[in-house]
């Protein structure tokens, strides 16, 4: 992005000098400008040495083709221009250059001259635009100035005074084109065929060409929707007002097509490029219109110098430079023709509207083009010191708990967003349901399933040798007298593991007794651990056993209990350390810690772990399911359940033993009791088997530094677009990239912030935009 230097001379003339300067200097990377004052003496003399450089350059070119038959304004003596030679006309040039320069390196304009070298370099690119109400210093070679000879990157734009945006309609038109209005004038003396192949050699261009029209057909097509590039070819003058030889009959003044260039910039027209002689005047009628960009010809024009200079354009522009650079090079490139064509490259001169952008090739293309500026890195330690001061604010709130609430429904929506997995095949649940409650019968039951039934079910599910069965199903008495069989099953039988409930000094001070007939080596608790919210998010697996307070003293979870039993059948070591932490093969799996992840004040007590839910449809779908029907009726093929895990559990719709988890709440989402404990076992099995991680999380450092990282991004995101369109691009870029970073972690295991950065991101650049907000208000209006 360019830097502006905007040299406003006021109300003053050559005769009378220019006593109130201003010069505003506008920096990308900053909301206002700097602006330095000065003055500039009469100089009439300089008027004069121009105006007789004029009449000496017409008659120098007159053997020449023009792209004007246009008569000076000039009167010339007739033994001064039958006496010229290129000599004299050289020294004459040097001679204006030399004024040119003397003027403004006078005493009161230095102030304004040194203070705009101070805070340029010289490889910054720069538009320097001249206003003023004097036509005649407008018309001066600005190009000239020393300034553009130490900045080569710096090119110079004429203004009017006053400026404004023009209104602009809402329209569409095809993206990646750029339109241009071609027209081809009087094509007398001139060949501007050669513009027109010049033109078509373009890309990405929807082209129309009006060859010698009239003024019907150019109205018309002005009124059109989408032009982005007004082109003309032809016979143009300044004398008087500014007006184009359209045809052999016909020259119009840009007011009688006012309506019509209304229209179209209304509609998106940001260029005019007039190929033609002596355009000054055409350029400041357009200025009335608030056109935004005019490129002219400040005098007449060769015809060879005209096509010179738009074959080098339209390559440099089209082909990404700045509009600017474009202009520049392809007027220097005109040097090698100054011996047959003396000044060639004072010629071309861009008009500006001071208060629009130039756009780029790519702009007029509809390609978005994000506009990198030129970055002050004295202000980078500020950028810094705002996004270490967020992060700590951040961190402290988080410590203290208060972004827990919703970093845990962030945590959940993430695990939603996961893709589905397979059922896990190592299971098998046997849920009675209300309609196998209802088929018992008379049968005597204190519970969900009669000892007759249980010992049924039992005895049918060990004929398949499974490797375990699971009871979730509380047996707190014994069995009836009348069933022996049961208990002889209850006692002996290596594979069934039953539950019982500890107590909770809270909220269940007695608990849960076990079955009496089952041994402590085959007992596992069924506790869960829920958040405030009620939801289940963490897998209780161990606890320090109280006989004193309870009568369930079981060190183990039911779901633990089950993965063992199946993992140590195959060879797998499966157990706690001395820490409590848990061990499958080689590897150590940490228990949770009071602070963990987004938990910030979490009841550790015990062996916790996070609990990685398996989802396929949905978290009910964890495993097979056949009904205690299906089974006593011999539906179940034995090959389901030879060697794999049997939980049996209520899934009655009457049963108080639902649950909710992240993947929902709702009553047709919560969970039965016996799914969850199949998730638990599928969560260690898989662990130990499929090399499925657990949940884990960063050391708090790793959080605090994830954290900073992205409030960092926020404000160098603030810092570098400073156009509130491109900032809101980059921003929601940002956010989805760390959405999408945050999932495809917890895809592998790792549960990483998202809430804490984002707010980060989010209000370190927000702070930067406030500590801007006029440079920001100005760009978005």
């Amino acid at each position: 992005m360019s830097k502006l230097i905007v040299l406003n001379l006021g109300k003053g003339n050559l005769q009378q000098g220019f006593s109130t300067i201003a010069a505003q200097l506008w920096q990308t990377d900053t909301p206002t400008p700097m602006q330095f004052t000065g003055e500039l003496p009469a100089a009439p003399q300089l008027q004069s040495l121009y105006q007789r450089w004029q009449v000496l350059y017409e008659a120098l070119h007159a053997s020449l083709e023009w792209r004007s038959n246009q008569i000076s304004e000039f009167e010339i003596d007739e033994d001064d221009v039958t006496h010229i030679s290129q000599t004299e006309f050289n020294d004459l040039c040097q001679e204006l250059q030399q004024g040119i320069n003397t003027w403004l390196n006078s005493a009161p304009f230095l102030n304004i001259d040194r203070k705009l070298r101070t805070q340029l370099t010289p490889t910054d690119e720069i538009r320097c635009i001249i206003t003023a109400d004097s036509n005649e210093v407008l018309r001066l070679p600005w190009c000239l100035w020393h300034f553009f000879t130490d900045y080569p990157q710096a090119e110079i734009a004429l203004s009017p005074p006053e400026y404004a945006r023009s209104i602009k309609a809402i329209t569409s038109k095809p993206k990646g084109k750029v339109r241009i209005l071609a027209i081809l004038g009087d094509r007398q003396k001139i060949d501007v065929e050669k513009d027109q192949w010049l033109l078509k050699q373009l890309p990405n261009t929807e082209l129309k060409f009006l060859v010698e029209p009239n003024s019907c057909d150019l109205t018309e097509q002005l009124w059109e929707s989408g032009w982005d590039i007004l082109f003309f070819a032809g016979h143009s003058s300044s004398k008087g007002k500014g007006q184009i030889q359209l045809n052999p009959t016909q020259t119009l003044t840009i007011d009688r097509l006012r309506y019509g260039l209304q229209k179209a910039i209304a509609q998106g027209l940001q260029l005019a490029i007039f190929n033609s002689c002596d355009g000054l005047g055409l350029a400041r009628d357009l200025a009335d219109l608030h056109l935004p960009q005019v490129i002219v010809m400040r005098e007449p024009v060769p015809d060879k110098i005209a096509q010179e200079f738009l074959k080098h354009f339209l390559t440099a522009f089209s082909s990404g430079q700045s509009l600017y650079a474009a202009v520049r090079e392809s007027r220097e490139k005109l040097q090698p023709l100054e011996e047959n064509f003396p000044c060639a490259t004072w010629l071309p001169v861009i008009c500006q509207n001071p208060a629009e952008m130039p756009p780029s090739w790519q702009d007029l293309c509809g390609q978005t083009t994000i506009h990198l500026p030129q970055l002050n890195y004295r202000q980078l330690p500020l950028v810094l010191l705002n996004s270490v001061f967020v992060t700590l604010i951040i961190v402290l709130i988080r410590l203290l708990g208060g972004l827990q609430t919703v970093e845990i429904q962030a945590f959940d929506q993430l695990m939603r967003s996961r893709p589905a997995q397979e059922p896990d095949p190592r299971l098998l649940v046997v849920a009675v349901t209300d309609e196998d409650i209802q088929s018992q019968g008379q049968e005597p039951r204190r519970g969900s399933l009669s000892d007759k039934y249980l010992n049924l079910l039992l005895a049918k599910l060990e004929q398949y040798q499974p490797q375990a069965i699971g009871l979730d199903i509380y047996r707190d008495y014994p069995v009836s007298s009348n069933q022996p069989e049961l208990v002889k099953r209850m006692q002996r039988s290596d594979r069934l593991i039953a539950i019982c409930k500890r107590a909770d000094p809270q909220y269940d001070p007695t608990g849960i007794a076990p079955p009496p007939e089952i041994p402590e080596a085959r007992l596992g608790f069924s506790d869960f651990v829920e958040d405030n919210d009620s939801v289940l998010r963490r897998h209780l697996l161990a606890m320090t056993p109280n006989p004193v307070s309870s009568s369930c003293t079981s060190s183990y979870a039911f779901s633990v209990q089950l993965a063992f039993r199946y993992l140590q059948a195959k060879g797998i070591t499966a157990k706690f350390t001395p820490e409590w932490d848990l061990q499958l093969g080689n590897k150590i799996f940490p228990r949770l810690q009071n602070r963990t992840g987004g938990y910030q004040t979490v009841d550790a007590q015990g062996t916790q772990l996070l609990l990685n839910y398996r989802t396929s449809a949905t978290v009910q779908a964890i495993a097979r399911q056949v009904t205690l029907t299906q089974v006593l009726n011999g539906q179940v093929n034995p090959n389901a359940v030879k060697d794999r895990i049997i939980l049996i559990g209520v899934t009655s719709n009457s049963s108080s033993d639902y649950w909710s988890t992240p993947y929902g709440a709702g009553p047709s989402e919560i969970v039965p009791g016996i799914l969850i404990q199949a998730q638990m076992v599928s969560q260690i099995l898989s662990a130990a088997l499929d090399q499925r991680p657990f949940l884990w999380v960063w050391p708090q450092w790793g959080e605090v530094c994830w954290i900073w990282s992205w409030s960092l991004t926020g404000g160098l995101l603030a810092w570098c677009f400073r156009r509130i369109a491109y900032l809101s691009i980059a921003v929601f870029t940002a956010t989805s990239t760390l959405y999408g970073l945050c999932l495809l972690l917890l895809t592998q295991g790792g549960w990483v912030p998202l809430i804490p950065p984002m707010f980060s991101l989010l209000v370190t650049g927000s702070y930067i935009i406030y500590t801007n907000k006029s440079f920001y208000k100005a760009q978005k209006s």
